[in-house]
This record gives structure tokens, sequence and C-alpha cells, in this order.
């Protein structure tokens, strides 16, 4: 009967597009050392990186790669809070019907989540009995916010006012970025090796501003940290949630950051890791697109390429092997794809660019004799 009564803990991880939420997630369901942990992955647009992503190292999957039911759990709507009884319940629903094979659960929101209204969720009746919140976890990354991706900049919007006082200087990354904190009941300044000792020691204090006294900042580089420092904080944050400032109201205001955002997907039939990359960085560069990820089929190349894209900073590996038939599901220009996260993004006028991007590099390349 105790164990019946047992509430299954909950972590949250959010943070802002790019930020290595994803990588976190990997880094600890690959130490879980036997943990039971289920994964609730919520993301923002058309195509389903983050769980593709988890199921390529093995999660949701059996020992062939078969995907399974009950360890992954995907929801596209992009905000949780706006689909808790549409989505989000039925799922806890599940849980608790598996709740003697689950130790953990474990949430990554989409990069434009506001956690509040989803912690918000955990008071209610059906959900209380069962989960409690073991900690909100808000992953930052160190790069974009040392380079003021997040934040006002003081002289520059005070010069802006003077030009044009019906100007709207609020800025809805710096917003998103305070909530995100504002929630926090860890944060984990994320890939610190691209930081020199004062811009980390910068974007802390940036951070300290935004978040309770007690709450812990810790440092990282590629979400890798002991297991201990990230699960079982037993901070039930569902009962001081309220307490927490955020500029957006109750969970039943619609007006969400997530509305100032487009998601597009652009996909073709690529030459190699460079020439992709160097495409996806052209589109970067003359559009306002905050975030780039997705999976490349290379030539010749078994094994699906993943590539990520923070502002200019691009990332690339290589997770698994295709499977058969999946690298040219769809047909011909499907077998490389990438959602592209920004603002006044239209998909036609990308994947137009994309192409001629693409066609570009290909024709400057040197011919074979």
């Amino acid at each position: 009967m105790q164990t019946q009564m047992r509430k299954i803990p909950v972590t949250i991880v959010t943070g802002f597009l790019g930020s290595g939420k994803t990588t976190l997630l990997r880094h600890i369901l690959q130490h879980a050392s036997g943990k039971r942990i289920a994964v609730i992955v919520n993301e923002f647009g058309e195509l389903g990186i983050d769980g593709e992503i988890l199921k390529g190292c093995g999660i949701g999957c059996d020992e062939n790669g078969v995907e399974t039911e009950g360890q992954l759990y995907e929801l596209a709507n992009g905000c949780l809070c706006c689909t808790v009884q549409e989505e989000f319940f039925p799922v806890m629903e599940k849980l608790v019907e598996r709740r003697e094979q689950i130790d953990h659960v474990l949430i990554e929101t989409s990069g434009l989540a506001l956690p509040k209204p989803l912690v918000q969720a955990f008071n209610w009746p059906q959900i209380k009995n069962s989960f409690t919140v073991d900690a909100v976890v808000t992953v930052v990354d160190g790069p974009a916010a040392a380079s003021g991706q997040f934040a006002d900049n003081p002289v520059a919007v005070d010069a802006q006012r003077k030009a044009d006082p019906n100007l709207d200087h609020e800025s809805p990354l710096h917003e998103l970025f305070e909530d995100q904190l504002s929630a926090a009941d860890l944060v984990i300044l994320n890939k610190t090796d691209l930081l020199d000792e004062a811009q980390q020691a910068s974007v802390e204090a940036t951070i300290r501003e935004e978040i309770p006294p007690q709450v812990k900042i810790v440092r990282a580089q590629m979400g890798q940290l002991d297991l201990h420092t990230l699960l079982g904080l037993e901070a039930a944050s569902e009962e001081t949630i309220h307490l927490r400032h955020d500029h957006h109201g109750s969970a039943e205001d619609a007006d969400h950051h997530h509305d100032e955002f487009d998601s597009v997907v652009v996909h073709a039939n690529v030459s190699s890791r460079e020439a992709v990359i160097a495409a996806l960085q052209g589109l970067v560069e003359t559009n306002t697109i905050y975030r780039v990820k997705g999976f490349a089929a290379l030539p010749g190349a078994a094994m699906r390429l993943v590539i990520q894209g923070v502002g200019r900073r691009f990332d690339s590996y290589f997770d698994r092997r295709w499977q058969a038939g999946e690298a040219s599901e769809g047909g011909e220009g499907q077998q490389s794809r990438f959602v592209l996260i920004g603002e006044d993004l239209d998909q036609a006028t990308l994947q137009k660019a994309f192409d001629a991007a693409l066609g570009a590099v290909v024709s400057a390349q040197p011919q074979q004799a």
C-alpha cells in the first residue's frame, strides 16, 4: 500500500532553443544506472527532432532498435501549458497506470515554453496525487547569454527611446529568458568550454539577478553533470511556483511568447557535411533564425548525421545507422531535413534560398577530370 502512495518524482528541463536540453537528457539516460526513467518531449514545430535524437541513443527502443511503447512520449504542440487537458494529462494517466515500472519522469519542454503554467498543472488533483516536481532545471546557453542575446542592451535601448519614444523596446527573448530562470530550482550554465572565466562570471551575475538566492548555478560542458546534482532535489516545486514572478500571468493567458516565433522545415539532397552546414549558415545570416536542428543523409554514409545550430555556431555528429528504407523515406528531397525556428520565416522563401545555397556550393567545387 505504501508503494501505491509513492509520488513519482518529475524533473522538468527547460531553457531556450539550443541551450543543450536534449544533450542533458541523453547524459542522464545514458548514466541512469538502472533507474527506470520515462521521458516526455515537447517540441515546437513540425519535425520531432529531439525525440528522434533520443531514440538514436536507444531511448524508447528495444535492443534491436525497434521503437517500443512506454518510455518516450512525444508531444508536438510546442507548449505544454496550452495542451494540459488535450495532450499532457492523457500521457500522465498512462504513466500512473505504469507507476510500478517507473522511478522518475523527465520532461523536456520546448525552447519557447513557459515553465510556470506547466508546474502549476501538477496541482491538479489527478496529477498531484501521483506526481511531484522534483525540480525545474533551467539550462542556459553560456555563449548566447554572454553575447547579450537574452538581455536588454541598456545603452542601445536608451538611444532608441530618445530617437523614438513610441518604439516597443521589449525583447521577447529577454522576457522568455527571465521566465525560464524565475521558475528554476537549479540553473545549469552550459557550454562553459566556450567561455573564459570572466565571461562565465559575468553570465552568472546576470542569472543571479533573476533567481532566488537559494537556487544554485552549476557549470557544465555538454550537459555532463553528476546525476546526484540533477535528480533527487525534492523541491516539490508545484507548492511554491505561485510565488515565482513571471511576465505572462495565469495559465489561461493565451498571449504566450511562442506566438511570436515561426517554425518551418526545409529539405534537400546534400553532397557533404561542409556543403549543408555552409548553406544553413547562409540562411541564418540572412534571416532571423535562432535555432536549426535536423538530420542529413550524406552520400555513401551508413550513419545519420545530426546537425544543430544556435546562431552562427553549428555542431554535427553521427548518432546511429540509417534504418532500412529510412534515409529515402518520402522520396527524393526528403533525405536531409531541418527545422528552422525564428521570426518572420516563410517556408517557400527559405526552401528556395536553401536550394540555391546548396547549388552554389556544388557548382563552386572543382570538377573531376
